[in-house]
């Protein structure tokens, strides 16, 4: 479908993204997803080294007027599928004139030509994160064909009334340590080796996706160390935007994990508990993680025994596409 009479598309580049960073805050202010995004954290997803910049990063025009963005992002590495993560938004002003509608089927006829080139001989699956309080997303995602494959629960508790600090016989809790970067990326892989939508890291997609980000922060992040090997680690995140917005300072969870050989043991409890103690010193006010509700581990469970309460929900709406041979 073709974008409405008078709109043109091209590639994004750099200097769009304080416009797309405005679009965004626009947005939020009618979607709250609860998430802001400033011009940084969009040139660290959109520009990172297995994005293809001309091909899948896409802006749409009114004159020189920014009124729409749309991404087709597939990390290199990959378990059971192939998976291109499509992404975008519609200004509030220009909702319900198609663009929506001509600005995902570009994603969908990028996002398969993506499977095409890269990995035709596996299993590819287009996806897109969606949220409830956006309106008119899952009866657009529905007529592209889309399906709701998974739920995943943003979780959240205020920075007060902490679990006591636990200790594990053997194990020494400790802040990140770059020199044990290497380690902590092969304790994920180990972690993640059964969970929906995973796969092992490689160095650059680590980099780029993990401790690697602007914001992450190793003062708050933490590691169990038993034997020389890292067993289980939190690694933390505090976004620019979002306190800019917020007015408050988030320690955001974004990876949680303990290796398979290590479980049992009470280690998730314990890195949980002294990573909330690290954020609350450091004057953060909140943490948050996400967590898929058909965790195998029965995570959700774990964090709300830890305080945490769901405060929004996202669905991962997917179309499979076939191997090619």
């Amino acid at each position: 479908m073709p974008f409405p009479a008078g709109l043109t598309d091209r590639p994004l580049t750099r200097d769009d993204l304080p416009a797309v960073a405005a679009l965004y805050a626009a947005a939020e202010q009618v979607d709250d997803t609860g998430e802001h995004h400033d011009a940084h954290d969009l040139a660290e997803y959109w520009f990172a080294p297995y994005v293809e910049v001309e091909h899948d990063l896409r802006v749409v025009l009114d004159g020189d007027d920014v009124v729409a963005v749309g991404t087709t992002v597939a990390p290199p590495t990959f378990r059971d599928a192939y998976a291109v993560h499509l992404d975008g938004r519609v200004h509030p002003d220009r909702r319900g004139e198609g663009i929506g509608r001509a600005l995902l089927d570009w994603q969908v006829a990028r996002g398969t030509a993506v499977h095409a080139a890269r990995h035709p001989e596996a299993p590819g699956r287009l996806t897109v994160l969606a949220q409830s309080t956006i309106a008119g997303q899952e009866g657009l995602l529905r007529r592209a064909g889309f399906a709701p494959a998974r739920w995943f629960q943003q979780m959240s508790r205020p920075l007060t009334g902490l679990p006591e600090p636990r200790t594990v016989e053997g194990v020494q809790l400790v802040p990140f340590d770059w020199a044990r970067d290497e380690q902590v990326r092969h304790a994920h892989n180990a972690a993640f080796t059964e969970h929906y939508g995973s796969s092992e890291r490689d160095r650059t997609s680590w980099e780029a996706m993990f401790t690697g980000q602007r914001a992450f922060r190793p003062d708050l992040s933490v590691l169990a160390v038993g034997d020389g090997d890292v067993l289980g680690y939190v690694l933390a995140y505090v976004h620019d935007a979002d306190t800019a917005a917020t007015g408050e300072v988030d320690a955001y969870y974004g990876q949680i994990g303990v290796v398979p050989a290590a479980r049992g043991r009470g280690l998730s409890k314990a890195v949980i508990t002294a990573a909330l103690a690290a954020a609350s010193a450091a004057g953060c006010a909140s943490a948050s993680l996400e967590v898929d509700t058909d965790n195998v581990s029965d995570a959700q469970g774990l964090y709300e025994a830890m305080g945490f309460r769901v405060r929004r929900t996202q669905v991962s709406w997917s179309v499979q596409l076939a191997p090619q041979g």
